[in-house]
């Protein structure tokens, strides 16, 4: 492995990777422990199927890729410009449901600048109104979940090819954002908290980390609601740690139309304000 690679993991431990890259360079972030680089970022945009080579080579190197968007057309930032924060050493454990649980009660609850009727905002998030439904049951999983992942980057390279790559260090997708410190949700949830979330759908609904942007993350799905019954508890969930996603998505803004449209969904994309 290229030493600016090895550089990422501190200079622990035996990695090979055996895949080509194109041009990059490692990034540091600019807050928190930036004492080395975190993340590996190509200078183009990503080349067709080196996602899933570079997929395939994570057990042996130990560096998730990842497809990064950037801000607004801006490919710089954040990777270029390293807006994140790493932390000084990996966060500690967080419980997923205790998490999800609290988001519900914020999202759901009233304040004094709120322009909704209590009814009107319970009417959002029908038929749970302001009551946690818990988190939604394991779904069968109707494919591999590493070959779905496959497919859906390379769709996701093809629908938005302007994406570059980037390798982080982590053990699997869902604690590449903790890794790396990233800011993207920080209005509403740190890394460590919405990294465990994401291990709790990596586990429930075979999620995988595909791609992320500024504030945008996008995941493949191998074990999606198959009726609207499972979608609704899972639609919950993206609410309590998304509400921009019911909130400010596709209209009607509501939990139930946002289920509709989560039965069958080989992805999930997530967008915080």
């Amino acid at each position: 492995m290229p030493a600016e690679l090895l550089e990422l993991f501190g200079g622990e431990g035996a990695r090979t990777l055996g895949v080509p890259l194109p041009a990059g360079r490692t990034v540091r972030g600019d807050e928190g422990a930036g004492e080395r680089p975190v993340l590996w970022v190509s200078d183009d945009p990503a080349p067709a199927g080196l996602w899933t080579r570079l997929h395939a080579a994570h057990p042996q190197s130990g560096l998730w890729p990842l497809l990064l968007d950037g801000l607004d057309g801006d490919a710089a930032r954040p990777w270029d410009t390293g807006e994140f924060w790493p932390m000084p050493a990996p966060p500690a454990p967080h419980d997923a449901e205790r998490l999800l649980a609290g988001g519900w009660a914020r999202y759901t609850g009233t304040d004094d600048d709120d322009m909704l009727e209590p009814a009107q905002r319970e009417a959002v998030t029908a038929p749970y109104g302001r009551v946690w439904p818990g988190l939604a049951p394991t779904v069968p999983t109707r494919v591999a979940a590493p070959q779905h992942a496959d497919h859906w980057a390379e769709q996701l390279s093809q629908a938005q090819p302007g994406m570059r790559l980037g390798l982080v260090p982590a053990r699997r997708g869902s604690d590449a954002l903790a890794a790396i410190g990233w800011q993207g949700a920080i209005n509403y949830t740190g890394p460590a908290e919405l990294c465990a979330v994401l291990g709790s759908w990596e586990e429930r609904f075979g999620a995988r980390v595909i791609g992320v942007g500024f504030a945008e993350l996008y995941l493949s799905v191998a074990a999606p609601p198959a009726d609207v019954a499972e979608a609704l508890p899972v639609a919950a969930e993206h609410f309590a740690l998304c509400p921009d996603n019911i909130w400010q998505g596709q209209r009607p803004c509501t939990l139930a139309a946002y289920a509709d449209r989560l039965v069958d969904a080989p992805t999930w994309a997530f967008w915080w304000d």
